[in-house]
């Protein structure tokens, strides 16, 4: 029988001299192996990687609350005026026919129906408040009458009713699109010439004389009478045509899209070829909405979906530029509608209140990224929505009247970035936060980084040591519909709350 070995506290002794000799190696070649150290931000101030040239804004869509005989309407035109956007985007459109179309009806051989009752109120309003600073109008709505359709297209006596069907028919019935040109050239005249003869010869007086820098021709022509890319260049030009010789200094945009998969689209109209001479595409626009997956999935899942589509999006971004660029470099890109949207038109169960934080940092990720890749405009979309018209979209409480945090996420980035901030480089050391998107800036007020937290749990890392005594500008899930928070940054170490959008100031 085989005896059993005795332990030898020799050997015991010199395996823990070996372990104790290989990690004081590993401590001295790869400290950070041996401890969990806390993730810390590194901005290189002096290396600047690029210059922006993109300016955050918003669309205004026409619907009845934004109306003078809205409850909100004061507030809402306030919260604009404040706001102090450039490139800000108005939209009437066609669920609202009479606040839309200028004619709802064709010219009879004795009378014409031009009627800007509805159409000037919040055009007034939209002027005055965006007074200083560029917009960009699309009265996107065509009149039905002027598309090939089986029977004429009857919509609702009252200008505040929804209806969603009147945009029927695929082709003009004036191939041409010279009858569609006038109508804009006219509609175009009543608000910076101050009138126009109608097809009468008979002339109606405006007294406006508003400077438009920006008009953008028809609005998601992919859904709304399913244009083709072909037609769609052919009315851009006639009506491009046509406005021009009424303002030559004022720069047009083109596309509009709602889907941006199909590059048909960019491809024949971006292509100079494809145009009439002398037309040359200033501007292309597309639009962005994240959704989520199914009908009923729950918030907690708001930051994985809305990201992964943002993602997706900004690759069909670089190829679309690539597009622009390879075509027509000159021409600058407008991403003019960028949100949410949970179920189209209208919001069966309560909207969370955290949706408004998560649906802001997704609007703050987009604008860093877009930034980054070079685009000129990010437009939050929109102003104001309520239930039965996008109420996910909406930067206002349309309760209250008080702005929500997807409006001040906007503000706090307006009034902190812009053309012209030089982008340094900044990356995390030891390990990245999940879910935390950073970057620094030289701008013209002074060293800021913007953080954003993506996730539905707090971020703690450290920052460079040169931010302590800075100030930490928050919109969170803490701030609900008030203005961002403002602190002073005691040490490096920033916390930050969920759905977190954050600028801190160096000192």
């Amino acid at each position: 029988m085989k005896k059993k070995p005795k332990n030898n506290p020799s050997c015991f002794f010199n395996s823990l001299k070996i372990f104790i000799i290989f990690m004081l190696v590993i401590n001295t070649c790869f400290p950070g192996l041996s401890q969990t150290r806390q993730p810390g931000l590194k901005v290189v101030w002096d290396n600047v990687t690029f210059v922006s040239k993109t300016t955050p804004t918003l669309q205004v869509v026409e619907n009845p609350m934004v109306r003078p005989s809205s409850p909100i309407h004061e507030k809402t035109f306030k919260a604009l005026k404040d706001l102090g956007a450039d490139f800000v985007r108005y939209v009437p459109w066609f669920p609202y026919p009479k606040m839309a179309v200028a004619a709802l009806k064709p010219p009879t051989a004795t009378e014409t129906f031009w009627d800007f009752t509805y159409l000037d109120s919040t055009m007034e309003a939209i002027m005055e408040a965006t007074k200083g600073h560029s917009v960009v109008i699309n009265f996107s709505t065509t009149p039905a009458w002027m598309w090939e359709t089986d029977k004429p297209v009857i919509y609702p006596e009252d200008p505040y009713q929804p209806f969603w069907d009147y945009n029927p028919g695929t082709e003009l019935r004036d191939s041409t699109g010279k009858e569609l040109a006038d109508y804009y050239a006219r509609l175009f005249s009543w608000y910076t010439r101050g009138g126009f003869t109608d097809e009468l010869g008979r002339f109606h007086k405006s007294g406006h004389f508003y400077k438009i820098p920006y008009w953008e021709v028809l609005n998601e022509p992919d859904l709304e009478h399913n244009i083709s890319p072909q037609l769609y260049t052919k009315i851009y030009d006639v009506i491009v045509r046509a406005l021009k010789k009424l303002s030559p200094q004022t720069k047009f945009i083109g596309l509009s899209l709602a889907r941006v998969s199909d590059p048909e689209y960019f491809e024949y109209f971006l292509n100079p070829k494809n145009h009439r001479f002398g037309i040359v595409p200033e501007g292309i626009s597309y639009h962005h909405y994240s959704s989520p997956s199914w009908s009923d999935q729950e918030i907690s899942a708001y930051p994985y979906t809305f990201f992964e589509k943002a993602d997706a999006f900004l690759d069909k971004v670089r190829y679309i530029e690539n597009i622009r660029k390879r075509l027509a470099p000159k021409t600058f890109t407008t991403i003019n509608e960028i949100g949410v949207i949970l179920r189209s038109p209208s919001v069966i169960k309560p909207i969370e209140e955290d949706y408004w934080n998560v649906a802001s940092t997704l609007y703050a990720y987009i604008f860093l990224e877009l930034t980054k890749l070079g685009i000129d405009v990010a437009g939050e979309s929109q102003l104001v929505g309520y239930p039965t018209q996008f109420p996910d979209v909406s930067m206002m409480n349309w309760e209250t009247g008080n702005p929500n945090a997807r409006y001040w996420v906007l503000r706090l980035l307006h009034d902190n970035f812009g053309p012209g901030d030089s982008f340094v480089q900044t990356h995390f050391e030891n390990a990245t936060p999940d879910g935390v998107s950073a970057q620094g800036f030289i701008t013209k007020k002074g060293k800021k980084i913007l953080l954003i937290n993506r996730r539905n749990v707090p971020a703690e890392f450290e920052l460079p040591g040169e931010m302590s005594g800075g100030t930490v500008s928050a919109v969170d899930i803490t701030t609900d519909d008030n203005p961002p928070s403002m602190a002073t940054l005691n040490g490096a170490t920033i916390k930050m709350e969920p759905y977190a959008v954050v600028v801190v100031q160096k000192k």
